[in-house]
């Protein structure tokens, strides 16, 4: 299975989230969404490498269905807050982009090892 540096972009998308957020939050709903999106996008990056060690396409096909809805869970999170004005657009929209991205490419790992 070619990585396309997947497995980097993973754990960068999950780096940008938690800096994001490593400051004292404005609300409780700022709060609240940003402790919601902190889990899944560390997840995503995590179930991932566990994919790429997962011993049968059976399994590896598992582990990237979970980092999968993990990422949709992310970007869901995202529209959220842009909706709410919690963060502004310029902020948002590029995790946004990265977030669709991943999520296309782990769909595309999906249908190749089917």
């Amino acid at each position: 299975m070619k990585k396309y540096d997947i497995d980097s972009r993973l754990e960068d998308y999950a780096a940008a989230i938690i800096i994001l957020y490593d400051r004292p939050p404005k609300s409780f709903a700022s709060d609240y969404l940003a402790k919601q999106l902190i889990r899944p996008t560390c997840s995503a990056a995590l179930n991932f490498g566990e994919a790429m060690g997962a011993g049968t396409a059976k399994d590896k096909v598992n582990k990237l269905r979970i980092c999968l809805k993990e990422l949709r869970e992310s970007l869901r999170n995202l529209n959220i807050q842009t909706k709410a004005k919690l963060y502004s657009e310029e902020i948002m929209n590029p995790l946004k982009k990265e977030n669709d991205e991943l999520i296309r490419i782990i769909v595309t790992l999906i249908k190749n090892l089917r």
